[in-house]
């Protein structure tokens, strides 16, 4: 009796290896089309999978560059541009045979996909931390030192200390573990991309907590960024606790 299409699938879906691409070979030469599809469709993901798995490993070019030291962590920022709210930096040290599926620089990717990569990061990272400044303080030392502030929080909060720290594009003073500057570092380097996505999905759920003490100005919704209509929010209720004074200025106020 033949298989059903449901059995196919389901072999296909639990073989690997060998078994796997003997399975494939098998139904592909079926008469029947739903089972060459099924084959074919096997086949695709196991393409894509693969592509993956190469796009990763270039993205772990310097981690493997700086991997002798010791322990290679990711630092990067969120929240430089914004007019309210606070800066947050991540940072991440990941194992070394760490595969994170569709990890890459937070702004390529979607909320939803940044929600669920956070969670396997913090499950997979061999230390993980954050740290956030706020409005006052960006207004009191300017955005750069805040900035710095934050990430030197974040490391702080690492459960181990790092021997080097890959940063996106900035050299942190004052810290005196070693440091690489990669200009756009959150779309080449995995630990990097990791610490972008643990300081967005922080500092976007610090947003959206805003938004239910200061519902007229939508910051669930842009995240406190100078949209149009953030700005005619502003203008219209003026500023509230969470505005960066010295960002807002050339609104008048």
């Amino acid at each position: 009796m033949a298989e059903k299409l449901a059995e196919i699938k389901e072999k296909l879906a639990r073989a690997e290896g060998e078994e796997l691409e003997a399975l494939i070979a098998r139904y592909a030469a079926d008469e029947r089309a739903g089972a060459r599809n099924l084959a074919l469709q096997r086949q695709k993901q196991l393409e894509r999978l693969e592509a993956e798995r190469r796009r990763l490993e270039a993205m772990r070019f310097f981690e493997h560059q700086y991997e002798d030291l010791g322990l290679v962590c990711g630092i990067d920022e969120a929240g430089r541009g914004p007019l309210a709210g606070p800066v947050a930096a991540g940072a991440v040290i990941l194992p070394k045979d760490c595969e994170i599926l569709g990890l890459n620089d937070s702004k390529k990717l979607s909320a939803a996909k940044r929600d669920e990569l956070y969670d396997e990061i913090r499950e997979k990272a061999v230390a993980f931390g954050c740290g956030i400044v706020g409005p006052a303080r960006i207004d009191e030392i300017n955005i750069l030192n805040a900035t710095y502030e934050a990430m030197c929080e974040a490391i702080g909060s690492l459960k181990v200390m790092p021997d080097v720290l890959l940063n996106d594009a900035v050299t942190i003073p004052q810290v005196r573990i070693k440091q690489v500057a990669i200009v756009k570092g959150d779309a080449k380097s995995l630990s990097i991309a990791a610490a972008s996505i643990i300081a967005k999905v922080t500092r976007d759920r610090m947003m959206e907590e805003y938004d239910d003490v200061y519902p007229e100005y939508g910051f669930a919704e842009h995240k406190g960024y100078g949209t149009a209509a953030h700005i005619e929010a502003l203008k219209k209720y003026g500023p509230c606790p969470i505005h960066r004074r010295s960002f807002i200025k050339n609104f008048g106020f």
